[in-house]
């Protein structure tokens, strides 16, 4: 959509749903309060909508401006159905940083929110301009107020990950902990939307919408519990002792026989390595496609028909730390990677053995 201070701006196509359910909603509210007309009602909502995504921006453009304080990059920001996210091209490096970036969008939001209450005061009431500024201070606040809750993904977790993390020295264990808790308040948001539609004090067309946040708090709840537990395991990543070797074949050496090679060589493991005349490694051959190929046609299809180039593959030094394999993973997704030592091709990472190291215990589709 552009960008806002450098920050490149994202609207997620939920957000379609987001502004019907708030448009017919406050449309319905405005046109009992003031008697308006239908399409007047609908423009005021859709009114109260813009004014609700500026709320929204400035809450992320808090978190992202004070992180670029801090000398992080911010990749964007999105707008979406449950309102927004800052993407961050790393962590915070300390915890007080993060307590700082965490709590810059509630800061942003309250202030906001006070705003709109001091206009709300001074407005006539019974006018469209009281009740704009009305619902704008209580969704501020009420934004403000939900994302201080100490549970992660709100941004009160994120705080929460911050004192864990300046009390115990652990950032892991302080995104375990803000995880849990996390799960928590999805619970309780639950428990509140239950007993709202019990009493009938909910608008019937906002129980999909509230329900939609429990979950999506439950599962980010989760999403941060994983991800705790796999940072914990990122210094067991060694490509020396991961990484698949290589198993050479000539260009245009049929599958079958190339499958056979592997299968009678040291290592039934191997990566498939296409090479050129000179014995240079153009191309690796892919075990879906490979796997693909009925096995009666594999005596007759050439490796190269199901490879890939080396030059479309990501690449890895054999060196490589686990923070920089899981950055090299999160921005170039692929099956395999090709791990290198100077120009020599020395291994391949496949991410099937790559995730079994990190969630040992997590069932993997084979």
């Amino acid at each position: 959509m552009g960008r806002v201070f450098g920050v490149p701006l994202h609207l997620d196509a939920s957000m379609l749903l987001l502004t019907l359910v708030v448009t017919v909603a406050y449309a319905a509210l405005v046109r009992r309060q003031l008697d308006l007309g239908p399409v007047a009602g609908y423009l005021v909502g859709a009114g109260f909508v813009v004014s609700l995504l500026g709320s929204v921006l400035l809450h992320e453009l808090g978190h992202a401006l004070t992180a670029r304080r801090y000398g992080i990059g911010v990749r964007g920001i999105t707008l979406e159905l449950l309102g927004g996210y800052t993407e961050l091209d790393r962590d915070a490096p300390s915890p007080r940083v993060e307590l700082l970036v965490s709590l810059a969008g509630p800061a942003v939001s309250a202030v906001l929110g006070v705003a709109a209450v001091a206009a709300t005061l001074a407005l006539p009431d019974g006018t469209l301009a009281d009740q704009l500024a009305f619902q704008v201070a209580a969704s501020n606040v009420v934004v403000a107020i939900f994302n201080s809750l100490p549970g992660l993904p709100l941004d009160g977790g994120r705080a929460l990950r911050a004192a864990v993390w300046a009390l115990t020295g652990d950032q892991h264990r302080g995104t375990e902990v803000a995880g849990w808790v996390g799960r928590a308040v999805a619970l309780g948001t639950l428990a509140v939307v239950v007993l709202l539609t019990l009493r009938r004090a909910l608008p019937p067309l906002l129980l999909p919408l509230l329900l939609l946040v429990a979950f999506t708090l439950w599962r980010g709840a989760g999403q941060s519990i994983r991800l705790a537990r796999i940072s914990r395991r990122l210094p067991l990543i060694d490509l020396a002792r991961l990484a698949r070797p290589v198993l050479p074949v000539p260009s245009g050496t049929p599958l079958a026989e190339a499958e056979r090679r592997r299968a009678e060589g040291p290592a039934p493991g191997a990566a498939l390595a296409v090479v050129d005349s000179a014995g240079r490694p153009v191309a690796l051959v892919d075990p879906a496609r490979a796997d693909a190929v009925p096995p009666e046609r594999r005596p007759w299809l050439a490796v190269d028909a199901v490879a890939l180039g080396l030059d479309t593959l990501p690449t890895l030094p054999a060196g490589a730390d686990g923070e920089r394999v899981m950055r090299t993973v999160r921005t170039h997704p692929g099956a395999q990677y090709v791990v290198t030592a100077g120009e020599d091709v020395v291994g391949v990472l496949h991410i099937a053995d790559l995730a079994q190291l990190l969630e040992p215990k997590r069932k993997m589709n084979t």
